[in-house]
């Protein structure tokens, strides 16, 4: 019985990796705006009504792989080393993730990246969908925090501002990118953004939000 649900899910997430590339050939070929839902699913061999069980909107066709990262936010403050506050673990994965050319910072050439990126920061609907993304990566943000005794609304003003940082940051570094710089040329410049946008938010952050704690010490055996 496990090996059948085991191949069944194995099945499904195939189906939606095989929906979500056959989506972004087409956006890129042709421009998100001039295919249709019934064009994804015809070229994905599939019906409309097993589309939407996957992809509840076109939009979600593209921005999917965002999902991916919602809850990363939360992780990094969840899985923070003792003595670190939300701020700087948040801070350290960013300059982290800079040094790796993570598309998710923006400060990514690799033409694959940039031609999608071209695509969801060009066209409205997408842009507007992104937000419900972001919403939820807020949601869980703040919700980790709160986990940690932190007021309800004070872990959901600390979450806005971590999550609204590492989104600004995204973007004007794309914005380096579009304009024509390398990323390797580009990244001196994200690395001062980041220290600067993530030292103005601790000056204020770090004061209302608690460090890690210390892993308990276990007892010495008799």
């Amino acid at each position: 019985m496990e090996n059948t649900t085991g191949l069944r899910e194995n099945k499904k997430l195939r189906t939606r990796h095989r929906l979500a590339a056959t989506a972004l050939e087409l956006f890129l070929e042709s421009g998100f705006d001039a295919v249709s839902v019934a064009d994804v699913a015809a070229a994905a061999e599939v019906s409309k009504p097993t589309l939407f069980r996957y992809f509840p909107t076109k939009e979600d066709l593209l921005l999917d792989r965002f999902a991916d990262h919602q809850d990363e936010a939360a992780r990094i403050v969840r899985e923070r080393p003792a003595g670190h506050t939300p701020v700087g673990a948040v801070h350290a994965h960013f300059l982290a993730a800079l040094a790796e050319r993570d598309p998710i910072t923006g400060l990514c050439d690799h033409p694959n990246v940039m031609a999608f990126q071209q695509l969801v920061y060009s066209t409205a609907s997408l842009k507007s969908r992104l937000n419900r993304y972001t919403e939820l990566e807020v949601e869980l943000l703040a919700a980790e925090l709160e986990a940690e005794a932190v007021p309800p609304l004070a872990a959901r003003l600390a979450a806005t501002h971590l999550v609204a940082v590492r989104h600004e940051l995204g973007r004007v570094n794309w914005r380096r990118i579009e304009a024509g710089q390398s990323a390797d040329e580009a990244h001196a410049a994200a690395v001062a953004d980041a220290d600067q946008a993530f030292a103005m938010l601790a000056d204020g952050l770090d004061r209302a939000l608690p460090a890690a704690p210390a892993p308990p010490i276990s007892p010495a055996a008799p």
